[in-house]
């Protein structure tokens, strides 16, 4: 079978690889649609900070059971589903504790194991979700929808508060249509202007803000929070500065969350903030079964359009074309959608 491969940063490919054997307690599947996360795209320009190299990208996905044992969950050959890409060691302290999110050994497909970007693959039955009918593209999708409602979740944002998302990818979109659904005054900030107008002309956001500069962006908040700053804060694009951009933004006794990803160190930073503003500061990391069951179930309810933060497609069998658009094109491109159904 063919799958994409991310030989070393900048250098994809199309291989021919084994098909592979599905072991008691796997399904075998058939990839139908895969996105093109930011964490794919770190990997593909070198700034992930957990991949290693050769590496078959991706973990947001919908697939059809093509063989599955007769299982608990009802799961049968036929049905379209997704799948929780997280695999956790089940000994460590975290997962003896349940924050199986936070495996000490955590391995996410398409970063320290291999990922979803080939025809076939096998997978654990209980990693496995029926998307209960939901179209393939939009179940793609539920995956990082996850990412960025296991971060709003952590903030426990509540209706009437002021939240600030930084970060107009698709998981700081995400993030702020999660946190519009629970009743919060949101504002959207990143460099590119046609992202923040796409976002908010898309999902009905309440603010966008620019941030063009430090003196622009400082003005904007104040601007906006009548000079008190931010209830919450959502970092979701994983550089030193707009983590700062978060701590800076908030009011006193705010939470900050952050949910980015960088290999840079943030220098020189004067951590006494956190006390004078008595911050709580949250990690958000991949999420939880929970996570993908209740999202499964809202994105049915049809209230919330999460299809239109598409805005790419390739066939599969261009992945090399769509890692160089996207890396290329940032501004202008926000999901991009693999479909493995035209190879």
């Amino acid at each position: 079978m063919k799958a994409i491969c991310i030989k070393e940063p900048g250098k994809v490919e199309i291989q021919e690889i084994a098909k592979p054997e599905r072991k008691p307690g796997e399904a075998l599947l058939k990839l139908l649609y895969g996105g093109i996360c930011g964490s794919d795209l770190g990997s593909y320009r070198g700034a992930n900070a957990y991949v290693s190299y050769p590496r078959i990208p991706g973990h947001e996905f919908s697939a059809e059971i093509v063989e599955i044992d007769e299982n608990e969950e009802g799961l049968k050959p036929g049905m379209i589903v997704t799948c929780n890409p997280y695999f956790n060691c089940g000994t460590c302290y975290s997962c003896r504790r349940g924050l199986v999110n936070a495996c000490t050994g955590n391995e996410t497909m398409g970063v320290q194991r291999e990922g979803a970007f080939a025809e076939y693959i096998t997978m654990p039955v209980e990693r496995i979700y029926d998307g209960k009918g939901l179209d393939p593209k939009v179940l793609t999708l539920i995956e990082p929808f996850c990412i960025s409602y296991h971060g709003v979740q952590r903030a426990n944002v509540k209706a009437g508060e002021k939240v600030l998302v930084v970060g107009a990818g698709t998981i700081g979109v995400l993030a702020a249509v999660a946190a519009k659904a629970k009743g919060a005054e949101v504002t959207i900030c990143d460099v590119a202007p046609d992202k923040l107008e796409y976002a908010c002309r898309t999902f009905g956001l309440d603010h966008k803000l620019l941030n063009e500069s430090p003196e622009a962006f400082t003005k904007d908040v104040a601007a906006l929070t009548d000079g008190n700053g931010f209830d919450v804060t959502i970092e979701a694009v994983g550089m030193p500065e707009t983590f700062m951009n978060c701590i800076d933004a908030v009011c006193f006794g705010a939470r900050v969350v952050l949910i980015g990803v960088s290999k840079r160190n943030l220098d020189n930073f004067f951590f006494t903030i956190i006390q004078k503003k008595e911050l709580n500061i949250y990690g958000s990391r991949n999420a939880m079964k929970k996570d993908f069951v209740e999202l499964i179930d809202l994105v049915k309810e049809g209230n919330t359009p999460v299809e239109r933060i598409i805005t790419n497609m390739y066939r599969f069998e261009d992945g090399a074309m769509a890692f160089h658009d996207f890396a290329n094109n940032p501004g202008n491109m926000l999901k991009v959608i693999l479909d493995f159904t035209k190879n």
